[in-house]
């Protein structure tokens, strides 16, 4: 479900369908604001301005972008400030404040993670991660990979289903993990076998990315959107 970013109103769960807008209610506005994506930072500038921040879940584009799509296909509807302030590591006021380079930063990430709400429910087989590129211009999944998984630490034990080897679900998550490692550095899914197999697949893993992402959106749509009495 979208988010609804207005300079208007406070932030609410708009990841489950109400709005998240930012006008002090006791002294609305008569201005009518510019759109969210006006005011949205440019995502080549948005790359560059996580670059240079400390304390962000996100160091760059790339990990911005597997972070939000966790977000968007994972088992639970969150907040915006309890995912967005760690993803841009930012406070909540910054949701408070118009025309800062922060209120920008957030609205970037409102249309992207609106643009992938589109996407993954009107034309899934178009979707697209936002990969980095190796200097030889290759595909480095690693990145998004990472961020993805900074996006399901936030709620761990909601991901139980498809972290247990026995479900036979598990495997969507396996080109995924495949780029990550633990807080000890060491890779999520043990050390990788030595031969052909194990290079092809480091080689391949990211083509099966946007398929299984929404395979996942399927898997937790039952449970995270189930209708309440």
């Amino acid at each position: 479900r979208a988010i609804g970013l207005e300079l208007e109103g406070r932030p609410h769960d708009a990841c489950s369908g109400r709005r998240m807008s930012t006008q002090r209610r006791s002294k609305p506005s008569p201005t009518k604001h510019p759109p969210m994506t006006a005011v949205a930072m440019p995502l080549e500038k948005l790359d560059l301005w996580l670059q240079s921040r400390t304390g962000a879940a996100a160091t760059n584009l790339s990990m911005l972008d597997g972070f939000v799509t966790a977000v968007v296909a994972g088992p639970v509807s969150m907040d915006p400030p309890e995912w967005i302030c760690p993803l841009l590591g930012i406070e909540v006021d910054a949701f408070n404040h118009g025309g800062t380079p922060e209120f920008a930063a957030i609205s970037a990430v409102a249309v992207r993670h609106n643009a992938i709400v589109e996407t993954l429910t009107n034309a899934p087989k178009t979707f697209e991660p936002i990969f980095a590129r190796k200097p030889n211009r290759d595909i480095d999944a690693g990145p998004w990979c990472e961020g993805f998984y900074a996006a399901m630490k936030l709620r761990l034990s909601a991901w139980a289903p498809l972290r247990n080897l026995a479900d036979i679900n598990h495997g969507l998550l396996l080109p995924i993990l495949f780029h990550c490692v633990d807080d000890q550095g060491r890779p999520m899914l043990g050390p990788p076998r030595n031969g052909p197999e194990t290079e092809q697949f480091r080689r391949t893993a990211y083509k099966d990315i946007p398929a299984v992402v929404e395979e996942m959106r399927q898997y937790w749509m039952p449970t995270r959107f189930k209708t309440r009495p």
